[in-house]
């Protein structure tokens, strides 16, 4: 190969990259510095300035695990389907499965907890009862995928 042709190549693939890691820390900080998602709740709860700046950087890293735990989960969570829909399912392979699905569960809801609390310290008592009416109310009217599917599902006749 060439100099000039490996120097080519070079640019390129470093043009390429860069692209790649604007376009991430596009989507990751839009414009203004502030993550979409904290916005709304930050002004909900009426943030200080110092306050909105303790929570972005709890927001973060948080939003991060939270993000690579999902993933993990939706990996199990094919795995489990894929074996489920094998032409002979493996029941010890979907008991494993099933355990590791749950042990992430497990790490990401004590993952949340460890956010929630600290996110308490930043909040006054006015503003922990908001957020806990907020959150209140989000859990109530959740429900999961399966049960919308379910619902939605035409009555067999």
């Amino acid at each position: 190969m060439s100099p000039r042709f490996r120097n080519i190549l070079l640019a390129v693939s470093l043009a390429l990259n860069v692209g790649f890691v604007a376009t991430a820390v596009q989507r990751h900080w839009p414009a203004g510095g502030q993550e979409a998602p904290a916005a709304p709740l930050a002004q909900r709860l009426g943030l200080s300035a110092g306050q909105q700046a303790a929570w972005m950087r709890l927001e973060g890293p948080f939003l991060a695990d939270l993000e690579e735990n999902w993933a993990a989960i939706r990996a199990q969570r094919q795995a489990l389907l894929d074996e489920l829909f094998a032409a002979h399912p493996d029941a010890a392979r979907l008991d494993g499965i099933q355990a590791k699905i749950a042990a992430l569960q497990d790490e990401q809801q004590k993952r949340v907890i460890r956010q929630l609390l600290a996110e308490r310290e930043v909040l006054d008592a006015r503003q922990r009862d908001v957020l806990k009416e907020l959150l209140m109310r989000e859990f109530a009217a959740q429900e999961s995928r399966a049960e919308q599917l379910h619902r939605q599902a035409p009555a067999v006749r």
